[in-house]
């Protein structure tokens, strides 16, 4: 805007009357126009609704053509959106799985945040911290980064995810399932949402997480053993891991009803079409060899984006590698946030952006043709609070790992219950198994130990038991992958590639109840781990 200068050559009086008239009047010009600039910016600026169910693995939606879990949800979603065919976390478990998601970075550039249950370093920004202090209005509802402390320098609980919602309940569908009305508490928030003002919410859902009302899926949620139509060939086809997976279909609903609910809300209210919609999970299923490892099953996870407005032809099958480090880099964009003048550290993640404005389908851009995974420490259980490190790429359907600790028990130690597999019917039989010498080879491929390399064929061998890193035909292929792995790595400073090997596992459990437990249950302390079974500890050592 101009500025207003007065004539030359006239008296004080003239200048006088001016000033008194002219300044309002610049000053309710430059305010109006500020005002105008701010209602475009709010008008043009995306709602940003991220979804995210807690262990749930791909395919696991209708959308991908899964008969025995309803989601109209997400098939809605994945319908006026896009749904992705490979979407991946960088590590299968809640904490580290939700950190890449809301820092944009992978978690061995996350220092503490890496491990499961950690305290997370006062440093690293989270994506919803940025919007607030960037014009947002920011809430979110049941489970956000979890389980772990995050707490300002000040010791004050951070809000990782917004304000929080959760004043409104409900009777839940079977015992276990949350009494979080998650639908009623978005509801809550819209109300509380100025007008005019963008907006970005978390829906985090404790569902499919365990425990599970056994039974619940036949017997409340009208299923079918039959309706399982492949057990997947390292668990026991019988009528307990079959009610279990139906068990896991029904909570999977659940959590879908309350997408239904919102995205219907978000109709009501007229804001839907300008509304980025991300549905996902944090890590795969809670089962045996998959939540809690890095195989195809524990990191490859459903993935749908609807945004009307923003999203062309929509209704397209994306088959480009994304890694959950994607998502942060995407939200500050779509919302006009400079991500190096943010306050957020540097990401290796790639906004979703051109994938939104391209019409292709299948493969987008040929550089998206890869991801890293890898963990160190989830729960524990192993002598000295050690994790089980490991390190992979997954590139053109092909899955390379490297298992750092090939000494260690992969699922934790057998005497001290596997803790890193939750309790669960699956796990139960497969324990007995061995223990009654009917079937020694599930208890091996579900929690025995591993060679240092495995590489599999995904897209045939989803199940990932056919190790083709002994195979002298794929020596060559390993050995690329190894290389583009490790060089990336250190590109990222992964502390262990670096040569600091010991550094996460010296990295402190979050809270003292669980420190040391090895030590303490075997010297005969009387500690709890609620998430498994009392007989899944084996009474003597297997090694």
């Amino acid at each position: 805007m101009a500025r207003a200068s007065l004539p030359n050559g006239r008296g004080a009086q003239l200048k006088n009357a001016m000033k008194r008239h002219l300044l309002p009047t610049f000053l309710l010009a430059t305010l109006l126009a500020a005002a105008s600039t701010q209602s475009a910016d709010a008008a043009s600026r995306p709602n940003i609704l991220f979804c995210i169910s807690d262990d749930q693995s791909f395919p696991h939606a209708g959308a991908y053509g899964t008969e025995w879990v309803k989601t109209p949800g997400f098939d809605r979603v994945a319908r006026e959106g896009l749904l992705f065919m490979r979407a991946y976390t960088p590590n299968a478990k809640c904490s580290p799985s939700r950190a890449c998601i809301i820092t944009g970075r992978n978690t061995w550039q996350l220092e503490a945040a890496c491990n499961h249950i950690p305290i997370f370093p006062h440093k690293f920004a989270s994506y919803c911290e940025i919007l607030a202090k960037n014009g947002y209005f920011v809430g979110e509802t049941g489970k956000t980064w979890a389980p772990g402390i995050a707490e300002t320098v000040y010791g004050k609980p951070r809000q990782l995810a917004g304000k929080p919602y959760e004043k409104r309940r409900a009777k839940p569908p079977a015992k276990a399932i949350s009494n979080n009305d998650y639908a009623a508490n978005f509801t809550d928030f819209m109300e509380d949402k100025p007008d005019g003002q963008p907006w970005a919410f978390w829906y985090g859902s404790t569902e499919p997480h365990r425990a599970y009302e056994y039974g619940a899926g036949v017997n409340k949620g009208g299923k079918k053993l039959s309706d399982i139509d492949r057990v997947f060939s390292f668990w026991p086809d019988n009528e307990t891991t079959r009610n279990d997976m139906l068990d896991y279909a029904f909570e999977i609903e659940h959590f879908d009803n309350h997408l239904v609910r919102i995205l219907d809300e978000l109709e009501k209210r007229g804001e839907l079409d300008n509304t980025l919609v991300v549905v996902t999970a944090d890590n795969g299923m809670p089962f045996p060899r998959i939540k809690g490892q890095e195989y195809e099953l524990s990191n490859h996870l459903p993935l749908a984006i609807m945004w009307k407005n923003g999203i062309k032809k929509p209704g397209r099958a994306i088959e480009d590698y994304v890694s959950f480090i994607d998502f942060a880099p995407t939200f500050l964009e779509v919302a006009g946030i400079d991500w190096d003048k943010s306050g957020m550290h540097p990401s290796p993640g790639r906004s979703l952006t051109d994938i939104f404005q391209s019409e292709k389908n299948g493969m987008v851009n040929p550089k998206r043709d890869h991801v890293l995974i890898g963990k160190e420490r989830h729960d524990n259980g192993r002598p000295n609070d050690w994790g089980y490190p490991i390190r992979g790429i997954i590139k053109n359907d092909v899955l390379y790992l490297q298992n750092f600790e090939t000494s260690r028990w992969p699922a934790g130690n057998p005497e001290t219950g596997y803790l890193n597999t939750d309790g669960s019917p699956t796990k139960t039989e497969i324990l007995n198994l061995r223990r009654n010498g009917s079937n020694k080879k599930f208890w091996e491929q579900n929690f025995g130990k591993r060679p240092g390399e495995e590489m599999f064929r995904v897209a045939s061998d989803r199940d990932c038991v056919n190790n083709l890193a002994i195979d002298q035909a794929y020596a060559e292929l390993k050995t690329e992958l190894r290389a583009q792995m490790l060089r990336e790595l250190k590109q990222q400073g992964d502390p262990r590639i670096l040569g600091d090997k010991d550094y996460f596992d010296n990295v402190p459990y979050a809270f003292d109840s669980g420190r040391h437990f090895y030590e303490r249950y075997m010297s005969g302390e009387n500690i709890r781990a609620g998430w498994v079974n009392k007989t899944d500890f084996e009474k003597e050592k297997l090694d």
